[in-house]
């Protein structure tokens, strides 16, 4: 196998991987009403303070409209809580509730796992040349295709 094949196959096995790993990781008894997806609304809203729905929409690449659908799930099953701005009648405010604080950590954890695990496999060179190789992907997708990466 040529290096160009053996990267193609590792980076697609990759991608499918983590996040099929990740799902059923993230779905455990206690957020079985969550998606996969849900996840990462929930990790686009975060933990700190509230952040707008144009903001969570811009953080995930998507339109208001599919985050608003998005939204009123994590409402109804209360991670997320809603509220029209006083100011700017427009604007609509988003947070997490304890339930989706919980959530967040959750998911959270899971990453905590993976980068604890990779670095126990590898020594600091080794860890250096990743980060520098992960960059380097992360910047060919952000030139190539324009994705927005500010998570």
């Amino acid at each position: 196998m040529t290096a160009d094949e053996t990267l193609n196959e590792l980076l697609v096995k990759l991608f499918k991987d983590i996040m099929e790993i990740e799902g059923k990781s993230l779905i455990t008894d206690d957020f079985k009403d969550l998606t996969y997806n849900d996840f990462h609304v929930i990790e686009a809203i975060g933990m700190s303070e509230p952040k707008s729905m144009s903001t969570v929409a811009k953080l995930m690449n998507v339109t208001t409209g599919t985050l608003t659908k998005a939204m009123d799930g994590l409402t109804d099953k209360g991670y997320v809580v809603r509220e029209r701005s006083k100011q700017d009648k427009r604007v609509v405010w988003v947070c997490l509730t304890e339930k989706g604080k919980a959530a967040y950590l959750h998911h959270e954890e899971f990453h905590h796992r993976m980068i604890d695990h990779i670095k126990g496999e590898l020594n600091k060179q080794e860890i250096t040349v990743l980060i520098y190789s992960l960059a380097k992907l992360v910047d060919f997708f952000q030139q190539v295709y324009g994705e927005n990466e500010e998570a």
